[in-house]
C-alpha cells in the first residue's frame, strides 16, 4: 500500500490536536516543524522498547500505533492505541527518562518525530510556554489519579462498560446492527486496561453477549444496544 501523502497542514494539526501543543502559536509550532523528521514504519515494526533512552516523542500523521507491555508470565498485553492527531513519549520529551512501555506499528505508519536535544532548547526560548507545559503535566497527574480512583470505586461491571463505550466512541463504525469497534483487541488487552483478569473479562462479555448488549467476531466486538451499555457505566 502506497504511504499516504502528508503535507505541511497535517503536520500541523497532528500537533495541535494534542494539548500538549495546542496552547501554541502557529509561529511556534512552525518552528517545531522545522527541527521535527518525518518516519514511516511498516505494520508490526518496533519502534521502541521498554527500557529504551528517552530521548523523542512522536505525533502519529496516519495509521495507528500499540502502546503494550508484557506480563510477568511474558504475554503481552496492550495499554493503549493511539492513531492520528495523538502522541506517545511526551513526558520522556521532557524527563528524558527511560521508556515505560513498548510501542509497535499497528498497521503501516507515519510519525513525525521531536527530539529532546531540540525541543528543549526550544522550550527556553519561549520560557511562556513552560507554564502551559506544566498544566498538561498536571492534567496528566490528574488523570491518573481519576483512573486509580475508579479502579478503587466501581467494579468490572462498571468499569469495563465505560471502556467498551470509550471504544465504541473512539474507534467504532456503524454496522448492521450497532457499532463495530474496529480496534482489535483480545480478553487479555481489556483486562490490563481495566485491571481485572482474563477470566473475570470473559465472564462479563459472556453474560452481555447472552443479554443481546454486544457481539464478539474474531477480536472485535459490536455493541449492538449502546443506551443500555451506557446505563452500566457510573
Amino acid at each position: 500500500m502506497r504511504a499516504p501523502r502528508i503535507d505541511a497542514r497535517m503536520r500541523r494539526d497532528a500537533l495541535l490536536a494534542s494539548p500538549f501543543f495546542h496552547p501554541m502559536q502557529p509561529a511556534e509550532i512552525d518552528e517545531i516543524l522545522s527541527f521535527a523528521v518525518e518516519r514511516r514504519f511498516p505494520r508490526g515494526a518496533a519502534i521502541y522498547a521498554k527500557g529504551d533512552p528517552g530521548s523523542s516523542m512522536m505525533a502519529v500523521l496516519a495509521g495507528r500505533l500499540r502502546i503494550t507491555s508484557a506480563t510477568p508470565e511474558g504475554k503481552e498485553v496492550t495499554l493503549n492505541t493511539i492513531g492520528p492527531g495523538e502522541i506517545v513519549g511526551e513526558i520522556a520529551l521532557l524527563d528524558g527518562k527511560p521508556r515505560s512501555a513498548d510501542v509497535v506499528a499497528a498497521e503501516d505508519t507515519t510519525v513525525l518525530v521531536i527530539e529532546r536535544a531540540d525541543f528543549l532548547p526550544f522550550l527556553l526560548r519561549h520560557p511562556v510556554l513552560v507554564e502551559a507545559t506544566l498544566a498538561v503535566l498536571c492534567e496528566r497527574l490528574r488523570s491518573t489519579s481519576l483512573a486509580l480512583e475508579e479502579i478503587a470505586l466501581f467494579d468490572l461491571t462498571a468499569r469495563l462498560a465505560r471502556l467498551i463505550t470509550k471504544l465504541a466512541i473512539d474507534y467504532g463504525r456503524p454496522a448492521e446492527e450497532g457499532v463495530r469497534i474496529e480496534l482489535k483487541l483480545s480478553q487479555s488487552d481489556l483486562a490490563a486496561l481495566v485491571a481485572s483478569s482474563r477470566e473475570s473479562v470473559n465472564k462479563q462479555l459472556a453474560q452481555w453477549r447472552s443479554a443481546g448488549l454486544i457481539g464478539t467476531d474474531a477480536g472485535h466486538i459490536t455493541v449492538l444496544q449502546p443506551q443500555a451499555l451506557r446505563a452500566l457505566c457510573p
